[in-house]
């Protein structure tokens, strides 16, 4: 339980179904007063409403610390990979490295058989395949089935998503009618830990003071500028370059070994072909040959047809569009759909 609305109505609807249901919250920083170094989400205040939340419901609540964990899994990832030239997504390690790892083993403690969360997704077992799926949530606005490509069989077939069949606005319905008191509280959009949204500042603060300066280049390699870092770009950034030009000028390379970030128009941020390493298939297999599927590079992405192909028994892969994208951002996920089942999905490694 975060605290939002999405995931006290979940426990509130296993709750009335009959289920024995335990709400637990992670804490992931110090929340000693003066000590709280950032955040958006699972601060202070949303564990509070997550415990008003399940006072209301009738459940208990529990507060597990999870500062370690994740220090180590997405706050050290997320500055790794900014200054290795990569875009992270520390939401999708957040959900397979500790609510559907961590998390799920600290809540055998609890006795606990399943994980339930308030993500907007659905799973479903296909007895003719034997196999869990992964498939889209029902509210296309609002489907979180992008970060959870990780998971694994065994973790499917633990995991309950209660509002993957519903709208956002049904949702808040039952908050409402149940007296839920987090009913009207807002989304929350920014990275938790970086509630300003300036990454490059809270990287530099994480890291001592990071200076890497490098060159600004075109894409026939004239130098047209200086910058102060790798991590502070991302491809696809038309912001913050410094730049003057006759036309919108954007990242659409950075190279952290020369400490080189490459710009030009938009026309250059356009590719057909990529490669994603660490791959996981959610039905536990690679498959044989070329399929056809439907593919995001990013969150916001509205989903392309693409050709896959496994590489090195599956460990990896290549995804050919049917037309150009914008902005394939290596460190970003690439996820893989047929319709609104999950094929499977991977960190993005370079793309043409």
């Amino acid at each position: 339980m975060s605290g939002g609305v999405d995931s006290s109505v979940a426990a509130a609807l296993l709750a009335s179904e009959g289920h024995d249901v335990i709400g637990v919250s992670m804490q992931l920083y110090d929340q000693q007063e003066g000590q709280v170094r950032f955040g958006t989400c699972c601060t202070i205040d949303d564990l509070h409403d997550a415990r008003r939340a399940a006072h209301a419901i009738g459940i208990p609540h529990y507060i597990m610390n999870f500062e370690r964990q994740f220090e180590a899994h997405v706050i050290d990832n997320f500055v790794k990979e900014y200054v290795s030239g990569r875009t992270p997504i520390p939401c999708s390690h957040c959900n397979s490295d500790l609510k559907f790892a961590t998390l799920l083993d600290r809540a055998e403690s609890l006795e606990a058989s399943q994980l339930a969360t308030g993500h907007f997704a659905r799973v479903e077992y296909d007895a003719a395949r034997d196999r869990y799926l992964l498939k889209r949530g029902r509210d296309s606005a609002k489907d979180q089935s992008y970060f959870l490509f990780s998971l694994t069989q065994a973790q499917l077939a633990r995991a309950r998503f209660p509002v993957g069949d519903m709208d956002k606005a049904s949702v808040r319905a039952i908050a409402r009618e149940r007296g839920l008191p987090v009913a009207n509280k807002p989304d929350s959009h920014e990275i938790c830990f970086v509630p300003d949204g300036d990454h490059a500042a809270f990287i530099e603060r994480h890291t001592g003071g990071i200076s890497r300066e490098g060159t600004l280049v075109n894409t026939a390699g004239d130098v047209v500028g200086q910058h102060r870092g790798v991590h502070r770009f991302t491809v696809g950034q038309r912001k913050g370059l410094g730049l003057s030009s006759p036309i919108p000028l954007y990242v659409v390379n950075i190279d952290a070994k020369t400490s080189t970030v490459t710009v030009g128009a938009r026309a250059d941020l356009e590719k057909t072909t990529l490669t994603v390493g660490q791959v996981n298939w959610i039905t536990g297999s690679a498959p044989v040959g070329e399929m056809k599927v439907t593919a995001q590079i990013r969150y916001q992405h509205r989903a392309a047809a693409a050709s896959l192909t496994a590489l090195d028994s599956g460990t990896r892969a290549r995804l050919v569009f049917d037309t150009p994208q914008p902005a394939i951002a290596p460190g970003q996920a690439a996820v893989f759909y047929d319709g609104d089942e999950v094929v499977g999905g991977g960190w993005i490694e370079s793309s043409e």
